[in-house]
């Protein structure tokens, strides 16, 4: 049973998730350039840096120039990525030019968490009560509860459902605890194992044990399978997903490199708006805000959009004639 929202929000995350795989250097002034032609978009919300060590993620090694350089836009709201409080300082540094604000994050495969954190299911649930008195005690609100793979994982194989599920209640559970008021629940496939029936199972198992809850897909198109995933998330009603612009990212711990990253923002717009749901974004504009990443990151983007275009020139072509 199909129940299609009228409007999503769509997270651009391609310039943390780019940027963070770079195989080169990208110049800090690109990197600002990026940004602030994905902010003439019409997108409302962009992660633009990740506040990490530059021994693990070289490729942000200057968020604090590039988070001080780009133009704010007004209507759009800008976000980063952190894991410690080292991290949750510099972004607080930035608090009048970045939304700040927490996640309670866990991962379904216990092999996933030891590779990318070297934590177990209890250590990252130990870890996570400390990050949310981190957030508390500066004031910052925690509320996301994030589940990493979610679907599936290179590591461990598959994950079912009910693997998924008790990952969300972990941080549900750590929620309920602390006093955080959640206000979403993030599904993340973070390697790409996710396929549009498994998309609905673990979906609509989050509804029916959380209904009051928004849910939101972190989707990467490893497997070419990512829009189709989208499809489904969307027929089950999501209306909150993160992209990035041109298919550019994808995480660094996966154990798979040279794959497509996520799904690309340009390819869930155009399925969107061509299903009549408003995302509020020029998909043109979009599109050479891809082109130009590809120039920026000095690759071809895996976006089959980036190559077709969008059918806005046959339109008017087709009414011209």
């Amino acid at each position: 049973m199909s129940d299609l929202p009228r409007t999503v929000r769509i997270s651009e995350e391609g310039p943390r998730e780019g940027f963070q795989i770079a195989t080169t250097p990208v110049p800090t002034a690109d990197k600002i350039a990026l940004i602030d032609a994905l902010s003439a978009t019409g997108v409302s919300r962009i992660q633009v840096a990740s506040f990490v060590s530059p021994k693990r993620v070289p490729g942000w090694a200057d968020a604090d120039a590039v988070v001080a350089g780009f133009t704010p836009k007004p209507g759009v709201t800008y976000t980063a990525l952190w894991f410690n409080p080292q991290g949750l300082q510099r972004a607080l540094a930035y608090k009048d030019r970045l939304a700040i604000s927490g996640s309670i994050t866990v991962a379904a495969s216990e092999a996933f968490s030891l590779r990318n954190l070297n934590r177990d299911r209890a250590g990252q649930i130990a870890a996570q009560r400390e990050n949310v008195a981190e957030h508390q005690a500066a004031g910052v609100p925690v509320t996301r509860a994030s589940v990493q793979a979610a679907f599936g994982c290179n590591f461990q194989g598959d994950i079912t459902p009910a693997q998924a599920i008790g990952a969300v209640a972990d941080a549900m559970a750590i929620a309920t605890e602390t006093g955080c008021a959640i206000e979403r629940i993030s599904l993340a496939d973070t390697m790409g194992w996710a396929n549009p029936l498994q998309i609905e199972r673990v979906v609509g198992e989050v509804r029916s044990r959380w209904p009051d809850q928004k849910v939101s897909l972190h989707l990467h198109d490893t497997r070419g399978l990512g829009i189709a995933n989208a499809l489904a998330g969307l027929r089950m009603g999501v209306a909150d997903f993160d992209a990035a612009v041109g298919g550019a990212g994808g995480c660094p711990f996966a154990g798979h490199p040279g794959a497509p990253g996520n799904i690309a923002t340009e390819e869930l717009v155009m399925l969107c708006e061509e299903m009549g749901i408003a995302t509020g974004i020029d998909i043109d504009a979009l599109i050479a805000a891809g082109h130009l990443a590809e120039r920026v990151l000095g690759r071809t983007l895996p976006s089959a959009l980036l190559r077709g275009g969008s059918l806005t020139a046959f339109r008017a072509k087709a009414r011209a004639a």
